[in-house]
């Protein structure tokens, strides 16, 4: 079974995002509070936490190999990091295609709309890795039915 790991919001676009401890998703809008909150196909993002712990692996690995390269001191590599709404972990997100549903917390339902991203110019991960994983494993869904979710709330598919 799927858990939510981290719910991550932010009042402005094109940056990352910071977790809460719960969060009020709006049938056809999003998470309430979100500067990504809007009818569309990109209501809430979702990555898997192995997705993260992968760059975060990359980015190490990359310091070790660079010494003496200059660092981004301040790229920290946590939920949120990519811009995703929810980190989630115990789900295989890249198995599941567009018109999926999912369930989440108690009664939650989303539906994969879109798959990938476009990293936007100047992403800091990008910047310092010359990768992000959000386009390729990155999803989105739209909110069919509304709710509170917590960070440890079960996610599934339906």
């Amino acid at each position: 079974m799927g858990r939510i790991v981290s719910i991550n919001v932010s009042h402005k676009k094109h940056v990352t995002k910071g977790p809460v401890n719960q969060a009020n998703l709006l049938e056809d809008l999003g998470i309430e509070g979100d500067a990504h909150a809007a009818p569309g196909d990109r209501q809430v993002s979702l990555l898997m936490q192995a997705s993260v712990d992968k760059m975060r692996d990359l980015l190490a690995e990359k310091w070790r190999e660079e010494p003496d390269r200059k660092r981004n001191k301040k790229l920290a590599l946590d939920p949120g990091a990519f811009a995703e709404n929810l980190t989630v972990d115990g789900i295989d997100l890249l198995s599941l295609s567009i018109g999926d549903e999912l369930t989440a917390g108690e009664g939650v339902i989303l539906r994969v709309s879109k798959i990938g991203k476009e990293c936007h110019h100047g992403c800091a991960i990008f910047k310092e890795l010359g990768d992000c994983i959000m386009p390729r494993e990155g999803i989105f869904c739209a909110v069919v039915r509304g709710g509170l979710i917590r960070p440890g709330d079960p996610i599934v598919p339906r």
